[in-house]
């Protein structure tokens, strides 16, 4: 399978996503967030570094949900902006 290559935008948000699932991380370890939400640390690592921009829906949901996040806010942190 041949997946499309990510757009500039969609990087970008992966970036965003990214730092704020690192800030909403704050002191805690990748280790206890990833476990926490079900998941590898190498998984978060991936989406923390950008290396995994498009993580499922299931895995962000996870991820808001273990870091004291609602879904709206991720949206509306890390959605694309219009010009």
């Amino acid at each position: 399978m041949v997946r499309t290559p990510l757009t500039p935008e969609e990087r970008e948000r992966g970036e965003r996503l990214g730092g704020l699932l690192r800030e909403a991380r704050g002191g805690r370890s990748m280790v206890e967030v990833a476990a926490a939400a079900g998941l590898s640390a190498e998984t978060l690592r991936k989406i923390e570094t950008g290396r995994a921009p498009t993580p499922a829906f299931f895995t962000v949901a996870a991820l808001a949900q273990a870091l004291g996040l609602s879904l709206d806010d991720v949206v509306r942190r890390c959605a694309l902006v219009p010009a």
